[in-house]
């Protein structure tokens, strides 16, 4: 489908007017995705300006299936593929699996997997990791495909740019509903993370904030969401609060029903590395039915 600008305007607006039924995501997509063309030029961004004359093309949806979801596995462990364009990968990363290998090389790990699946397609592929769950953390997870995106992603990461959000299952009630927690950690040679004070120059600052849902007899679900992303954080904080993640007994839970830390990254929200467009990605917290 090609379609002639007949003003000088922005790619997205422009899309928009010509497609007036479709969502701004499903736009969005159409960019990320590289089936718009502007004179023979596939466009990522959303702010590409369009002048007069020029021709912009849809092409259609590719024909070639994407993999199926139950190809990246580890150990009959499914990970769900959640999306997946030319620059990042999105998966949900499952409890006890380790995101990356440490210094002890194990070959079971989310991204060996994901390496494994992108080069099914490309013998060249290769997913780069972004940043990093605990292996007891279960949730989204955000890998590139591209070096100049890894680079992209990393800095927005540490210059706190990307919105990340949490829901865990803690002991007990709160007394309130919600608060701000900012600690500072140090991790110790034997990988350790205790609290220290912030004259230590070895400490991080961790800040968190929490919001309790809902609540039964002996538990509460507690949305959080992180400014900083320092190891073990967000359970540091929790038991700091007197309410430690359920299963996580070494932050001083004192039980374990599930055989799990109850600990889960629900939503991701960054900026696309090829749009620079904010992006959003979700995924449902599975503690209300636990």
């Amino acid at each position: 489908m090609k379609i002639i600008a007949d003003v000088e305007i922005e790619l997205l607006p422009f899309l928009r007017q010509n497609f007036p039924a479709s969502s701004s995501n499903k736009l969005r997509k159409m960019l990320t995705t590289g089936r718009v063309n502007v004179n023979n030029i596939t466009i990522h961004k959303a702010k590409h300006s369009l002048r007069k004359n020029d021709v912009v093309e849809i092409s259609k949806k590719s024909s070639k299936p994407k993999k199926a979801s139950n190809e990246l596995s580890i150990n009959n462990l499914k990970i769900d593929l959640i999306y997946e364009d030319e620059a990042i990968l999105i998966v949900e990363k499952p409890p006890k699996v380790l995101s990356v290998a440490t210094d002890k090389l194990e070959s079971n790990t989310l991204h060996s997997k994901c390496v494994d699946y992108l080069k099914q397609a490309d013998s060249k592929g290769w997913a780069y990791i972004v940043h990093r769950l605990d292996k007891e953390t279960s949730g989204i997870m955000l890998l590139a495909k591209q070096k100049e995106a890894k680079n992209y992603l990393q800095q927005q990461f540490a210059e706190r740019l990307v919105y990340r959000i949490y829901h865990a299952l803690v002991e007990g009630i709160p007394s309130k509903k919600s608060g701000t927690i900012t600690q500072f950690l140090v991790e110790d040679k034997h990988l350790n993370i205790k609290p220290t004070s912030k004259s230590n120059n070895n400490a991080k600052e961790a800040i968190t904030h929490w919001e309790v849902l809902s609540s039964s007899s002996e538990s509460s679900i507690v949305r959080v969401m992180i400014e900083t992303g320092r190891r073990h954080q967000i359970r540091m904080a929790m038991k700091s609060l007197g309410h430690p993640i359920v299963g996580d007994t070494l932050h001083g839970a004192l039980t374990d029903p599930f055989s799990r830390i109850c600990l889960h990254a629900t939503s991701l929200e960054f900026l696309h590395p090829q749009t620079d467009e904010p992006v959003r990605f979700e995924s449902t917290q599975p503690f209300t039915s636990l």
